[in-house]
């Protein structure tokens, strides 16, 4: 990897070909998002021997991302490819015996189905016809049988019946064209046959919209008899609250409660000697908390939290060691991704030293072991894209597997750093700092703020594209990590309960005069810019700030009250903004807490972004970001996306909204 500052003295640097030959190093552009390949997923075959894991290509004349499953091999570290031709293949799982590997594909209807390949050659069989996709499965634990999770069947209608197309709206988004439809489980056998239902009702498994984990996976007893799986009570988007672990005697149909809490369980694992099952739930059973560790008797009684006094990290990893005696976690850190090993009492024993890798973790972690208790890992560095590593028990030594983004090798990257600094009250938190390409010391650079989303996120130390694309640029870029975001404590992710914006604002700000008062940062040269909760940071500061000279809002909350109504979200807004809009005193609260009570006062040439289907932060918020704009006569521009969806997930449009915001910010700060 090529890295450039003017901090330390030296001639460009350029990149050796394989053939022998140079190659002046490349600039980073937004073009090398196509180039950049996707890895996730990763498992290894119950011999230790094979790793299967996803790889996902841009093919820009069908604009879309095609994903294949490859094979890595652990000893010599051959990789090749498992899956051919599919443009769609996903979610590998071996079978029990490692004779076979089952993943998700479409069939001709484009509805995703189980097929089956075996491990000695021979085609993939497709097993399920389900009418809708699978949206997740699981082997039996005696490799004669999977039971999957799959959404009900329209109802057939037939004559007039057909075309009366009302529907009874709940709590979901404003997309929705028809009733939603629960999601049960089914069993097959690898025999054949028809497939035999589980469930049935108006609740329903939990289905996830993106962004955010997948859905809850459903666990066997090592028995076979009974299936581990979370219940939510209502296929509703904005009912995914109440959700609950429930277990499934498959003989009898018969389904029990584990613990008897009605809200916020989910992601259970059965221990290795069944006695217990160790699950996610947020701290305190309320949603805007951390999600810890909890552990109930498989047999039925209250859960007990492992990690609130122990751990306090926001867990989105955990397994089962292969001695099944310990757990290894995963979990955002400062400014990275942190793994962690622990008992089934919530006793971390250590955490483990990554280096400066940088694991998978958009609210999910992709990892595995070895039967050795080596670990597999999908992770970035700060200069390099996604791939495979084996690391050895301890964390240390990682070796990379794949080197499937080696065009990254010929960037002129600019440094990047963590920078910390003391917010209101005196915490200290921290960010990432990226200096324009041929920044000199002494130097005051245009800055620009690129603001996670989620809140629940936080900014890392590894390879990011379009921070070093405005690097490239000329400009500095800085990735705050304001309260709400889960790098730290439980008490700094839940800080933001009731504050959506004035606290999360201020640490901003607290980061910006901590680079100012270095003389890193032209404060006459300064954009702030994010997407979704970044978006909502943007237009929170740019109105209550005038210190901006452009501003890009993508997919911005800008009325809580709205997102009340019409978001996936919908009614769980209550669990940000502390109250409903609709009961006395909510609908103050709510505005107060709302960036369009100040998007008035913006004077920044601000850019606007949305998907015209975006379920997550419905494009109404963003027209009326846009109005407000144009009546008080401050320069704005307003792209719509037209897709569905919280972020295009085509490869052109994905560029073309990159290239809009880098050019904006561009075009005012130089």
């Amino acid at each position: 990897m090529k890295i450039r500052t003017s901090l330390a003295a030296g001639a460009a640097l350029v990149g050796l070909l394989a053939l022998g030959g140079q190659a002046l190093a490349e600039a980073p552009t937004v073009r090398d998002l196509a180039r950049t390949v996707r890895l996730s997923d990763p498992h290894v075959s119950p011999d230790g021997k094979t790793i299967a894991f996803v790889e996902s290509r841009a093919d820009l004349d069908a604009d879309v991302f095609k994903t294949e499953i490859w094979l890595a091999d652990v000893t010599t570290h051959a990789v090749r490819p498992f899956t051919q031709g599919r443009d769609h293949a996903a979610a590998p799982a071996w079978s029990p015996d490692g004779a076979a590997l089952a993943f998700l594909a479409p069939d001709a209807d484009k509805h995703l189905q189980i097929f089956l390949a075996p491990m000695d050659g021979g085609d993939a069989r497709q097993l399920t016809h389900a009418k809708a996709s699978i949206s997740q499965f699981a082997w039996r634990p005696d490799g004669a049988a999977i039971a999957y999770a799959v959404q009900d069947e329209a109802p057939e209608l037939k004559g007039e019946a057909k075309y009366d197309k009302l529907f009874r709206v709940g709590h979901d988004d404003f997309t929705q064209t028809g009733p939603v439809r629960p999601s049960h489980l089914w069993l097959i056998a690898l025999s054949g046959g028809e497939a035999k239902r589980l469930t049935q009702g108006a609740w329903s498994l939990p289905v996830i919209l993106p962004p955010g984990p997948p859905a809850s996976p459903i666990k066997w007893t090592a028995d076979g008899k009974t299936l581990l799986f979370v219940r939510q009570e209502s296929p509703a988007s904005g009912d995914r609250a109440f959700s609950r672990i429930e277990a499934l005697d498959v003989a009898s149909g018969a389904i029990r409660d584990l613990t008897g809490a009605k809200t916020l369980e989910g992601y259970p694992l059965l221990s290795p000697d069944g006695q217990s099952v160790i699950y996610w739930r947020k701290r305190g059973g309320e949603a805007w908390t951390f999600q810890d560790i909890w552990s109930a008797p498989f047999a039925g009684g209250p859960g007990k939290d492992l990690t609130a006094a122990t751990l306090d990290k926001n867990v989105f990893g955990t397994r089962w060691e292969p001695d099944g005696k310990t757990l290894l976690v995963g979990a955002s850190v400062d400014a990275t991704v942190g793994l962690w090993r622990m008992t089934p009492q919530g006793q971390v024993l250590a955490r483990l030293d990554l280096g400066d890798l940088v694991p998978a973790n958009s609210f999910w972690m992709s990892y595995d072991e070895l039967p050795d208790g080596r670990i597999v890992t999908i992770a970035e560095t700060p200069t390099h894209p996604d791939e495979l590593y084996l690391l050895d028990k301890d964390g240390g030594h990682p070796t990379a597997l794949t080197h499937v983004n080696a065009f990254a090798d010929n960037l002129t990257l600019a440094r990047s750093e963590v920078v910390t600094w003391k917010a209101p009250g005196g915490r200290v938190i921290d960010g990432v700092l990226t200096y324009p390409v041929d920044y000199k010391s002494g130097e005051r650079a245009p800055l620009v703020l690129y603001i996670h989303g989620g809140p629940a996120a936080s900014s890392k130390h590894a390879f990011n594209l379009m921070p070093q694309v405005m690097a490239s640029k000329g400009l500095m870029v800085f990735e705050p990590n304001y309260r709400g975001s889960d790098n730290l404590d439980g008490a700094f992710l839940a800080s933001i309960y009731k504050d959506a914006g004035q606290g999360p604002g201020e640490d901003v700000m607290a980061g910006v005069k901590m680079l100012q008062d270095k003389g890193l940062v032209d404060p006459a040269r300064m954009a702030v810019t994010g997407w979704s909760y970044g978006g909502f940071m943007t237009v929170w500061l740019a109105g209550h700030y005038p210190v901006w000279k452009a501003a890009v809002a993508g997919a911005a909350v800008t009325d809580w009250r709205e997102m009340y109504d019409i978001s996936d979200g919908n009614v769980g807004v209550v669990r940000q903004t502390g109250i409903s809009p609709y009961v006395p005193g909510g609908w103050a609260a709510n505005w107060a807490q709302s960036p369009a009570d100040s998007q008035t006062k913006i004077t920044a040439p601000t850019l606007i972004l949305s998907d015209v289907g975006d379920f997550r932060v419905p494009i109404p918020q963003s027209f009326s970001l846009y109005r407000a704009l144009e009546d008080n006569h401050v320069e704005t521009q307003f792209y719509a996306i037209p897709t569905g969806g919280h972020f295009p997930s085509d490869p052109v449009q994905m560029m073309a909204v990159f290239d809009k915001w880098a050019g904006w910010v561009e075009t005012h700060l130089k």
